[in-house]
């Protein structure tokens, strides 16, 4: 915790440096000490302290000052620091005002000039002030602090960034936090758009409203890469790309991933993942997503966050990877571990609810938030019941809508179990929803039994969607050949009667997880017809660099 402040305001040169000296003397070593020589000066300085995170312990200010009053300072001065000690300096006459300010702005204390001897008149009272103010100020968050409202969007994704960046940060809700809501006033009361929300930075300075890639720079993860060429790029930081990554770097290949969001994937949001090897207890996604992501950059795998790749073309034998600022950067191969993303629903009203109250994926973040509500998890598979039981923590009951009927033909049987087991997870089979109704947040939703036709509306704290999978191989639309559904066509997938795809032009066949482009590779979730499991993603991440390998000989 850096120094406490002790802001001093008068506007008499000589006065001001006098207690500046004394206090120095006195409390130098513990706290800094701050001068101003007007109210609204020291308003600035108390207003920019704020922004900073710093903590400001006791305010001394003059009452006698042109333009604001000492007692005028102090009433401004304690919204920034509610906790802060505040003490007035008088002359005789002023004593009437430093009575009343007791009772209208809670003044701790008022001293008459002169404070000579300040051992017998000033540092006493202090002294006291200061133990006191030790004993029930809060202690300031000195990481990064994101302020905003619940029922946002945009707070909603700088929170998830952050998190499943395993970025820590202070979340400040200014509908709920009067010091939060004075904080962003501050701020916002200067700007021409006063958008949320604002993420307060260690270092003083504060983003507004800002994007993942500039969040992502001042956060402190590596957007730029540090060449322009690479033996292997891989697009995608999740269980494939990690393996690849991880098996790469340590095989000596100079490797870079580049990662849109965050490492880690689909999987980096799952509450528990019980049944990956070597994990006898379970882990979280983001757990392993860390480890994972640790163990690659110590291999020397270059990984960038918040970069999208929007293009690959070819020419020769070499990659190109353009990137979405227009920056190009070429390998000798490529793996495509881009994954997939869950399915929107196509209803009315989805999009604005959505982050207010309508999630999709496992949104860990936000589970807190709806501590003791019923809340409506909405798909079959592993990633709906893994999201299920962590919901269950914090909600009084989850409603699980399946479409199906049951769970065994997509979710695991631990998994099952685990849900048959918790009182407050509720599974409805044949289930669909068909509405949600909201203004600001979401507020009900209706859903059909799809075997009946009957129609059920429901008040609904939140909707978690976890259905669908859409591939992310837009970048590689027209280059690869692809499935109908957007999935990538890999090895023998590749031979149509015994024929290699048009314009291959090696004398072998494509190798088992490689595209219709010979040293483009793909691995995970983004092949067509693959089993979508984490240990099978990073299996195919190792397989595909040990291919890349046998790639790289015959150039």
């Amino acid at each position: 915790m850096a120094k406490p402040i002790l802001i001093v305001t008068d506007d008499e040169p000589q006065v001001l440096n006098a207690i500046v000296r004394d206090l120095r003397g006195r409390y130098g070593k513990d706290y800094r000490i701050v001068q101003a020589n007007s109210g609204s000066e020291a308003t600035n300085v108390a207003r920019q302290l704020l922004e900073r995170n710093e903590t400001v312990a006791l305010f001394l200010s003059d009452q006698r000052m042109p333009g604001m009053t000492g007692t005028d300072f102090l009433a401004e001065a304690r919204k920034f620091f509610p906790f802060a000690r505040k003490v007035l300096l008088t002359a005789y006459a002023d004593t009437e005002a430093a009575i009343t300010s007791i009772n209208t702005i809670e003044l701790d204390y008022y001293l008459m000039k002169p404070w000579d001897p300040p051992e017998e008149n000033l540092y006493p009272v202090l002294d006291d002030l200061l133990e006191n103010w030790w004993l029930e100020a809060p202690v300031p968050y000195d990481g990064i602090r994101v302020a905003g409202t619940l029922w946002s969007a945009s707070s909603h994704n700088v929170k998830d960034f952050l998190a499943r960046n395993r970025i820590p940060y202070q979340w400040l809700d200014i509908e709920l936090n009067e010091e939060a809501r004075t904080l962003a006033e501050s701020v916002l009361a200067e700007q021409p758009k006063r958008d949320l929300p604002l993420v307060f930075l260690p270092s003083g300075d504060v983003l507004i409203n800002p994007d993942i890639t500039t969040l992502a720079t001042r956060a402190g993860l590596k957007t730029a890469a540090s060449t322009q060429h690479y033996d292997l790029i891989i697009i995608g930081g999740g269980p494939a790309g990690l393996g690849a990554g991880v098996y790469g770097a340590s095989e000596g290949l100079k490797t870079l991933m580049l990662e849109r969001h965050s490492t880690g994937g689909q999987a980096g949001t799952s509450s528990r993942i019980e049944n990956y090897l070597g994990f006898p207890k379970g882990v979280s996604g983001g757990e392993l997503s860390k480890r994972a992501t640790d163990q690659a950059i110590r291999l020397g795998c270059e990984i960038l966050t918040a970069v999208d790749a929007a293009q690959v073309r070819v020419e020769g034998s070499t990659k190109i990877v353009c990137l979405s600022d227009g920056t190009e950067i070429t390998a000798k191969a490529l793996i495509i571990a881009t994954g997939v993303t869950l399915r929107e629903l196509d209803l009315p009203g989805c999009k604005e609810l959505y982050g207010a109250g309508i999630y999709y994926g496992a949104a860990l973040t936000e589970a807190a938030n709806y501590k003791d509500q019923h809340i409506f998890v909405v798909g079959g598979a592993n990633s709906a019941g893994q999201g299920a039981m962590w919901f269950s923590r914090y909600a009084s009951k989850v409603t699980m809508l399946v479409r199906g009927e049951g769970l065994e033909k997509s979710m695991s049987a631990y998994l099952i179990d685990q849900i048959g087991n918790t009182p407050n997870i509720e599974v409805l089979t044949h289930s669909e929803v068909k509405a949600v109704q909201g203004e600001q947040r979401l507020e009900q939703i209706t859903y059909l039994n799809n075997q009946t036709g009957e129609e059920t509306t429901v008040p609904a704290a939140a909707l978690f969607i976890f259905i669908g999978a859409q591939a992310h191989t837009e970048l590689v639309a027209g280059l690869v050949e692809r499935d109908r559904a957007g999935f990538i066509l890999t090895g023998q997938d590749l031979l149509r009667d015994g024929q290699r795809p048009k314009g291959w032009r090696l004398a072998r066949d494509p190798y088992f997880l490689e595209t219709s482009v010979p040293g483009i590779f793909a691995a995970g979730d983004v092949r067509t017809d693959t089993v979508r499991r984490v240990a099978s993603a990073v299996g195919q991440g190792a397989i595909a660099v040990s291919l890349v390998h046998q790639y790289l000989k015959e150039i």
